[in-house]
């Protein structure tokens, strides 16, 4: 792997959005398989495009919310949404781009996205009454 300001700014980021788990441990056990991916994840996804000036973190992980739960990418949806709390978003604000998305992305994604979204609240025992 390269090892620059890139990849050190990365994993940072990582660790601030995924904790020990999404930064470190990604990148420690690495295989000979999937080592180059990592470093292409941690370098130029969170090393370049989510430290560019224009716009702030918690914009970025509210558009990269959006968009995994329109690509019905649920993994990656998951550990976004985990991300997009550190980062502060709320839990509110995740509920209505979940419900915005049925508009642009069908039903069946907006019941997918709240489903995740529930899931993760009750992991974090984190319940929440919302607005009507």
């Amino acid at each position: 792997m390269i090892e620059d300001e890139l990849y050190d700014a990365g994993l940072r980021q990582r660790r601030a959005m995924f904790g020990k788990a999404g930064a470190e441990d990604q990148v420690e056990h690495t295989t000979d398989l999937n080592d180059k991916l990592q470093e292409i994840v941690t370098r130029n996804c969170f090393g370049d495009i989510w430290q560019r000036d224009g716009l702030e973190v918690r914009t970025r992980s509210l558009i990269t919310v959006a968009m995994l739960l329109a690509l019905g990418r649920s993994h990656e949806l998951r550990i976004h949404i985990n991300g997009a709390l550190a980062n502060g978003v709320s839990v509110v604000e995740l509920r209505e781009i979940m419900l915005h998305s049925y508009l642009y992305c069908g039903i069946p994604a907006a019941v997918e996205g709240i489903r995740t979204l529930d899931e993760i609240l009750a992991q974090r025992d984190a319940g929440q009454e919302f607005p009507a």
